[in-house]
């Protein structure tokens, strides 16, 4: 497996990346269309369990961070070939995950793409963020 270098800190930081963009993204952004795709009200949205949501999803975040460190843990690796990966990752993993269970639900083309290219786009930065802080 060689010698894998892990920044605990830079993993951090692209784990937290993923709520910066998650808050434009899903609110700036997409806030109404995704709410409409994702069939959301703005009362479930007042309701929701906040803590609970932003808990869990970090620790999603991280375990997709240091999943992320361990494939871009050759020193080598520097924030291009990082940023370039993680969008390898994002696209091509995660977001072809997010199509593949949202045709079997009938989801719209708007709703994949939204997911989709927010995990793409996340991915993305963790990589360059991971990538740069050696």
């Amino acid at each position: 497996m060689g010698n894998i270098q892990i920044n605990h800190l830079a993993v951090i930081s692209a784990a937290i990346s993923t709520f910066l963009l998650g808050g434009l993204w899903y609110s700036f952004l997409f806030a109404k269309t995704w709410q409409r795709a994702s069939k959301i009200t703005d009362e479930e949205i007042k309701n929701a369990n906040m803590v609970k949501i932003f808990g869990l999803s970090f620790l999603f975040a991280l375990v997709m961070a240091y999943n992320l460190a361990f494939f871009l843990g050759d020193a080598s690796i520097g924030a291009a070939m990082g940023a370039l990966y993680g969008l390898f990752t994002g696209l091509g993993w995660v977001a072809m995950g997010v199509f593949i269970i949202g045709m079997f639900e009938r989801k719209s083309w708007t709703y994949l793409l939204i997911h989709g290219g927010y995990m793409s786009v996340s991915f993305t930065i963790m990589g360059l963020i991971i990538g740069a802080w050696k």
